[in-house]
Formats: C-alpha cells, structure tokens, sequence
C-alpha cells in the first residue's frame, strides 16, 4: 500500500473480528515501532502485547468507557521510562517518544490489513497494578489490534456518530504560513 493510502485509510476500530493475528504481522509491526525517532534516541518506550483474553477482560474493566475491549483478540499497552528522556521547554519528550513510536505501529497495522484504536482514557494505576508494572514507568496510551469484522457493529456506529470520527479540517483550519 502506498504511505499516503496508509495514513487515508488509518481509522478506529472498535470492534473485531475473532481471527487471529499472524505471529510474524505481530513482529512486523513492532519493529515499525522500533525504529521511531526519540529524544536523543533514547528510546524510552516498552509495549506489552496481551493475547490473554483473561488479562484483556480484567483491562476492560478499569475504565467504564473501555468494557468493549474485553473482545479485542490482542490488547498493546504503550508505555515509557521517563528517565531515558528529558524535558525541554516544560515538555516531556518521553510522551512525544511513546506517540511517535505508538503512531508507527498503528500506521504499520494498517499497512498489513489490521485495525487499531488509539486509547488515551484508562485507569494508569489500575493497570499498573494489574500487570506488575515498574513505579517509575508510565503508561501513555493502549490499542487493541486485530481484525476488522468488516461491517460496523453497534458500538462502532454509535462512537463513529458521536465523535464524528470521520470529519477532517481542511489545511486552511490548520495550517498558517509566516505567522499566526
């Protein structure tokens, strides 16, 4: 697929189907995310790839608007170690690492059929707790991965109406040249 039809044809999927997921897809996406830029490529970022629906359920669990993930065939949990960072200009770079390493696997999803969801709304100490995580790592975001069931459900048709998921601004919204 081209990079451009890519980053088109990126969207959120909340809903799967139960195939599985190719071991070597797994890793493909994975070494995307590896070779993202960091600060001083410092390479902050750690992911944790659950296929154990148990543990997926129990996730599903620590935030009331994410229970539809319990039926997400592989659950990946973004996080960082902020002391491979730093912070310039009152911004800590670790959560620009994380996304930009984050937004590769997605984008390397997509590029070999699967969907993807980036979630920001979660229970950090909750799933800390629940997965043994270090105190000094943080968790910046998860995206469940797998495949589209290629008809929308009801909670793909309910969010995409409410979110108006679709609707992009135009470059004149976004965009200023020389100045503000």
């Amino acid at each position: 697929m081209e990079f451009s039809d890519v980053i088109k044809y990126r969207n959120s999927v909340r809903e799967y189907s139960d195939k599985a997921v190719e071991e070597d897809k797994i890793t493909y996406i994975l070494e995307c995310a590896r070779f993202a830029p960091s600060h001083m490529n410092k390479q902050s970022w750690r992911f944790i790839v659950i296929k154990n629906k148990q543990i997926i359920a129990q996730i599903a669990k620590t935030s009331l608007i994410n229970r539809w993930l319990k039926t997400v065939p592989i659950l990946i949990i973004a996080c960082a170690d902020p002391t491979l960072s730093a912070t310039r200009n009152n911004i800590d770079y670790y959560i620009i690492d994380v996304s930009i390493a984050l937004e590769h696997l997605i984008l390397a999803a997509t590029d070999v059929g699967l969907g993807t969801c980036w979630i920001g709304e979660f229970n950090e100490e909750e799933i800390k707790k629940r997965l043994e995580i270090p105190k000094r790592i943080r968790v910046i975001a998860l995206t469940p991965l797998g495949y589209s069931p290629g008809t929308k459900g009801l909670v793909e048709t309910i969010t995409t109406t409410l979110l108006r998921s679709k609707k992009r601004k135009t470059l004149n919204e976004i965009v200023h040249y020389d100045h503000w």
